[in-house]
């Protein structure tokens, strides 16, 4: 059964040029602002069954991310249709769903509920969430005042307590130090144990090769290549002069 079915999806954005900044400028040149159509992503095809590893890879500016948030519903499809089913849970951008002036127990009352649980239910893995994150006494302070490190750890720990059945991480594995990451790294691990379906963004084929059963390379908005995950990070690193993550 599959989990996320990617049907025909096409994403277009509009990219103005030498945009108007003044009211008087906005109503001098209205109508006369130069634009175009940009295709983030173009003619996409993807099943990812259930229970399924799939890692996203592809040079900066090939639509890996932009996938994932049409995947989220952060997006919509300009053509196409995605259908998800289960829960989602969601890591895209560092923060995101934070509150600068929350202090991060806060915030995981406040992401937590974003992703659909309820209080009953956060306040029943909230000592785990904060346990996961490492911040210490800093749990309790403005997470304005966390550094990229910290608000990863918060992030990653509320996303994976959810008991998502879907997960979508965007490169956020590559922040933070070493022994955090591979904290991450084992959690991933039981949650592919558990049979939960993960979705993820990396520049790392080395990566992709270890974690994943499947794995999509992504180049210019299209689809170049996809398949079993050893095969396609191969390719990948050998197309980018063997650089393997």
């Amino acid at each position: 059964m599959a989990a996320v079915e990617v049907v025909n999806l096409w994403k277009k954005f509009r990219i103005y040029h030498e945009r108007a900044i003044s009211l008087k400028e906005r109503v001098i040149f209205w109508g006369r602002q130069r634009a175009e159509d940009f295709w983030a992503l173009k003619s996409i095809n993807l099943t990812v069954p259930r229970g399924t590893t799939v890692g996203l890879i592809g040079r900066n500016g090939s639509g890996k991310s932009t996938l994932l948030k049409v995947i989220s519903r952060i997006l919509y499809p300009t053509e196409g249709e995605v259908r998800v089913k289960g829960r989602v849970s969601t890591l895209l951008e560092l923060g995101a769903g934070f509150h600068p002036d929350f202090t991060g127990r806060e915030n995981i009352f406040l992401n937590a509920s974003i992703l659909g649980l309820t209080r009953r239910e956060i306040k029943e893995r909230l000592d785990d969430i904060i346990t996961f994150a490492e911040l210490g006494d800093f749990i309790d302070n403005p997470v304005r005042n966390y550094s990229s490190g910290m608000y990863m750890r918060l992030g990653f720990a509320v996303a994976v307590h959810v008991d998502p059945e879907i997960l979508l991480i965007d490169e956020v594995l590559a922040v933070g130090d070493l022994a955090f990451q591979e904290k991450c790294l084992a959690r991933i691990r039981e949650l592919q144990g558990q049979g939960k379906t993960i979705i993820f963004v990396t520049h790392a084929p080395k990566q992709v090769a270890e974690l994943c059963n499947l794995a999509v390379w992504l180049d210019r908005g299209e689809i170049r290549m996809q398949g079993p995950a050893a095969e396609v990070a191969r390719a990948y690193a050998e197309f980018m002069g063997g650089a393997a993550g």
